[in-house]
């Protein structure tokens, strides 16, 4: 068993809606073996793996997959059982999986498994093909190293506590996240010109002095006492002696810590003699070459959560310590305590580790203890002087006890330091005093504080501090822009640049992806035929996009799913024969199960060819709720018109005039005639396109006369979409360059070449390799039908023979025409194209087709005559 090809789908894909790493995987010898007729492997499995007994059958029956191991299963299903597992122990649980056969593969499966982590999933599904394999041929497998290398990948690339509390509220509200890097905790919330970036608990919106000043502790007791805000007496040092000194001069206990320390490292409270600063000193300089010296306050720890100028939580801190039982030492009541599933190592958990070091038994010794004493059952025993989580401390909620005084103060002090997020660190006898009752006062202000002692208190109510965080940096926004995709067989570029210029004329901030680059307000960013996923993302992360249109290819839903949860408006233009054979789709209805993958992700409208049965069968996938607007040439299209009788939305050609109509209300929009791309009404794919485009955008909330001013003023040429109906003159032929390349789009094309003048047609035509034999043959039917004389040529071989596609389309030609010498093949691009030149006259049409670039004719075309190249090449720049 061996693993063929894997891939990462990280946005709603054919398979399921979240992200899911798909792999292709050989069972080899395995292949037809059931897991009950392999002696002992069910109980190894079972006995490496004893979780999968909780695992629930696909029915939802209870009773985990070890049922279906004891009847029979094929060893496929178990390795995507086996990797679900692996990822559940060793991270977040997962637990969607789907495997199948692969089409005409005899052996092969494609094996889809959720995951929660990227980096853990392709070790765990590695994991799992060895261990199966192993197991399968009686071999013993030691899993428990592999696994604790799963856990540690886990914990290296885990969302933090605290980052994780503000994504689940981001995403309670509907607001679309993205982590910038697999290695960052750096996180975008929102898309283009409404996004946010947090990490941790720092936002886009914290100020770097802010920062800076709150890192320096006593320039923030400078600005606090400047503020009237209470704060303890004390002074910088960097050497002992001024330290002492300072210690002497308060005449009161002291606590030393690093100027610029954070979690609490370096701290130690309530020096009353030289020997305790002399060691509390030197611990701080562990830490941090400038000390702080202070007056000790007297009283208990508490931190007050500041979020976009409101009080989000308050906690009681209560230092690391035991409770004594009256049996066990101290060192032992710490591993104890280390069990309790709350805790773990770092910020991993809602509770962290305590740990028994040297400032823990520095602790102990002002307590009378030693790590071998067996504390009386009850007893206290404080392993720290502060209360950070960072060092094993706990937390009690007080929220609702916080005196209004105090609330006040605590906004004043994040305002003072310039903090949109601030974590203020208060000690006093009883919060529920206001401060200056009782001698209290702000002893540190924190950027970045951590909220897991707020979402998890040990007692009190849980407080939601992530929604507090993303209150204050979205306000009711829900950082969507309008996303209009656009996806279908053919027409996808032109649609989706016709629905782009019409939003730019608008006033948008425009954004779009299609097979010519990734597009900003009209400037290219990338070149390049950027129809999937992470062109997706460069425009949903641009800052100055008001409306994303994306043109959302076949390839790239197959190979990384979408790039967004959801869209406004999903457009489908057709499904017709093209790609067939590939990525696992084999029929033209898997392909359109994975055009519908854009319909089911619109959320506000779903824009329908009425007149394409695959796309009308997609309205029952819609989201509940999702408008749908059918699109048609047809006037009379009954599907068209039951859905205008029952008050639905469209847009229809009715006497060569685009109509929109909402319900039994028909307004026309504009004559097609006033429409460039459609090149005199002759281009009816582009007007096609044009209603497309005029439904979505109707559908995301443009008015008529924004649509016809849009439509009117779009050129579709050889600057603004290239390969697509380009159209020029050479020496009295009409040329015309096109991107065609399967049957649907060939028969549309040649349609409206022959419109254009009465001359005789001619192709210079061909398909990738990569097609079926019946698909190429297909496109040689057509092509035969339409044109008076062709050229085939080769243009990318894609695994055949050189020729071999050729000759299938020549096949197909003379299936309808028979043998004729109207039918030329020519491998060489170029001299296809100055053959099929040498065979037109003035007056001719001449269409070259599928093309790679324009910049292929015109070499060609240079050859013979350089001045119309010339010219040409001058009409593209």
């Amino acid at each position: 068993m061996y693993i063929l090809e894997q891939r990462f789908l990280r946005g709603p894909n054919v398979h399921a809606d979240t992200p899911c790493l798909l792999s292709v995987i050989d069972l080899e010898d395995l292949y037809g073996v059931s897991s009950k007729d392999i002696p002992g492997f069910n109980d190894a499995l079972l006995a490496a793996l004893p979780s999968l007994h909780g695992q629930l059958l696909p029915t939802g029956q209870p009773g985990g997959f070890a049922q279906r191991l004891r009847a029979g299963t094929y060893l496929a299903r178990v390795v995507e059982h086996v990797t679900l597992t692996l990822q559940s122990l060793a991270g977040p649980t997962v637990g969607y999986g789907r495997t199948r056969p692969a089409a005409g593969r005899p052996g092969q499966y494609r094996v889809v498994v959720q995951y929660a982590i990227e980096k853990l999933a392709e070790p765990s599904f590695q994991l799992a093909v060895d261990l199966v394999s192993a197991l399968a041929k009686g071999e013993s497998f030691d899993i428990e190293p592999r696994l604790q290398e799963l856990r540690s990948t886990a914990s290296r690339y885990a969302i933090g506590t605290s980052t994780a509390a503000v994504l689940a509220a981001a995403q309670e509200r509907g607001i679309p996240y993205s982590r910038i890097t697999e290695e960052a905790n750096l996180f975008q919330l929102g898309w283009g010109s409404k996004q946010k970036r947090l990490q941790a608990t720092t936002t886009g919106d914290t100020s770097y002095v802010a920062v800076k000043i709150a890192s320096d502790k006593q320039l923030t007791k400078a600005l606090l006492n400047e503020a009237g805000v209470p704060v303890p007496e004390g002074g910088t040092v960097t050497t002992l002696e001024e330290a002492q000194r300072i210690a002497r001069r308060l005449r009161v206990p002291v606590t030393l810590k690093p100027l610029d320390g954070n979690q609490g490292k370096g701290v130690t409270t309530k020096c009353a003699t030289p020997e305790e600063v002399e060691k509390a000193f030197a611990f701080a300089r562990e830490y941090g070459r400038k000390i702080i010296v202070e007056r000790y306050v007297e009283g208990r720890d508490y931190r007050v959560l500041v979020a976009g100028g409101r009080i989000a939580a308050a906690s009681f801190r209560r230092p690391a310590h035991v409770i004594g039982d009256g049996v066990s030492t101290i060192t032992e009541l710490v591993e104890i305590e280390n069990q309790n599933p709350s805790r773990g190592a770092g910020h991993s958990n809602i509770l962290t580790r305590l740990a028994l070091d040297a400032h823990a038994e520095d602790m102990l010794r002002r307590q009378g203890y030693a790590p071998d004493s067996v504390p009386a059952p009850g007893v206290c025993v404080e392993l720290r002087s502060n209360a950070n989580l960072s060092t094993g401390g706990t937390a009690e909620d007080v929220t609702d006890i916080l005196p209004e005084s105090t609330r006040a103060l605590c906004v004043r002090a994040a305002n003072k330091i310039g903090l949109d997020v601030a974590g203020i660190d208060i000690v006093c006898r009883d919060i529920a005093v206001p401060l200056d009752e009782q001698g209290g006062a702000v002893i540190e202000v924190n950027a970045a504080p951590g909220i897991r002692m707020h979402q998890h208190p040990s007692a009190g109510q849980p407080r939601d501090a992530g929604e507090a965080i993303v209150d204050g940096l979205m306000g009711a926004s829900n950082g969507r822009i309008p996303v209009v995709a656009v996806t279908g067989t053919n027409g996808k570029t032109t649609t989706t640049l016709m629905i782009a210029h019409a939003a730019r004329v608008a006033g948008l901030g425009t954004g779009v992806t299609t097979t010519e680059g990734v597009f900003v307000n009209g400037k290219r960013l990338v070149k390049g035929d950027c129809t999937g996923y992470w062109s997706a993302r460069t425009v949903l992360s641009a800052p100055d996009v008001d409306f994303a249109v994306l043109e959302t290819a076949r390839g790239g839903i197959l190979k990384r799913g979408l790039a967004f949860d959801q869209c406004d408006v999903g457009v489908v233009l057709n499904v017709a024969a093209d790609h067939l054979g590939l990525d696992g789709v084999d029929t033209i209805e898997d392909l359109a199960q994975v055009k519908a993958v854009v319909a089911c992700s619109a959320s506000k409208a779903v824009v329908l060819n009425a007149e394409d049965a695959l796309c009308v069968s997609m309205v029952r996938r819609a989201k509940p709720g999702a408008e749908i607007l059918f699109f048609s040439m047809d006037a009379e299209n009954p599907v068209l018109l039951k859905h205008l009788e029952d008050g639905g939305r469209g847009a229809y050609l009715q006497d060569n005039a685009i109509v929109i109509a909402d319900g039994t209300l028909q307004q026309e929009l504009m004559r097609v005639e006033g429409m460039p791309a459609s090149f005199g009404g002759r281009a009816r794919y582009n007007i096609a396109n044009a209603l497309a485009a005029s439904a979505a955008l109707m559908a995301s909330g443009f008015s008529n006369l924004q649509i016809a001013a849009g439509l009117s003023s779009f050129v579709s040429d050889s600057k603004t979409n290239p390969l697509r109906t380009n159209v020029f003159d050479v020496r009295g032929v009409t040329v015309i360059v096109d991107y065609a390349h399967n049957p649907a789009a060939y028969a549309a094309l040649a349609e409206m070449a022959r419109a254009l003048l009465p001359g005789q047609l001619v192709g210079i035509v061909t398909a990738p390799g990569d097609r079926r034999d019946s698909d190429l043959i297909q496109i040689g039917e057509v092509c035969g039908e339409r044109f008076d004389e062709l050229v085939v040529y080769e243009s990318q071989s894609r695994g055949r023979p050189v020729g071999g596609a050729v000759d299938l389309i020549i096949e197909g030609i003379e299936k309808v025409i028979g043998p004729s010498d109207t039918t030329h093949r020519e491998i060489e691009v170029d001299k296809a194209i100055r053959l099929g030149l040498s065979l037109c006259r003035a007056g001719d049409v001449l269409v070259f087709a599928c093309g790679s670039s324009l910049q292929t004719f015109i070499d060609a075309l240079r050859v013979d005559d350089p001045e119309s190249a010339d010219r040409i090449e001058a009409q593209t720049i």
